[in-house]
């Protein structure tokens, strides 16, 4: 026979460390970072829209055009889309935290801001 302190001992070690578990997943999860998310810009109109997008690192920007003519999203010096046929796609990861203001290589009036928080 188990001594009725002894038995209440092993009680509370066992609650203790099942909160200890707990929390500590809590804790991982809090610290965990969100998953990448996939942003989606599109070129209508000769314009990029939304103008200005806020992403986080490892978030992927993704340029749709919807016009006839073709357009490229270049932040320069930094990357370039490359020219995005009507219906095409171009995409960009970003990695680095700050902001960018991107143009269309073809047409330099269209301009459109990258946020990196």
């Amino acid at each position: 026979m188990i001594p009725l302190g002894s038995l209440w001992l092993r009680l509370l070690v066992l609650v203790g460390l099942g909160a200890t578990a707990l929390l500590g997943s809590r804790t991982l999860l809090a610290g965990a970072q969100p998953a990448p998310r996939r942003h989606v810009v599109e070129i209508k109109g000769m314009a990029f829209d939304p103008a200005v997008l806020e992403v986080t690192p490892g978030d992927s920007v993704v340029w749709i055009n919807r016009d006839i003519v073709p357009h490229t999203a270049t932040a320069k010096s930094q990357w370039d889309t490359g020219p995005i046929a009507q219906g095409g796609r171009g995409v960009f990861v970003s990695r680095r935290r700050g902001e960018i203001t991107y143009v269309c290589a073809f047409h330099p009036t269209m301009q459109g801001r990258l946020i990196t928080r």
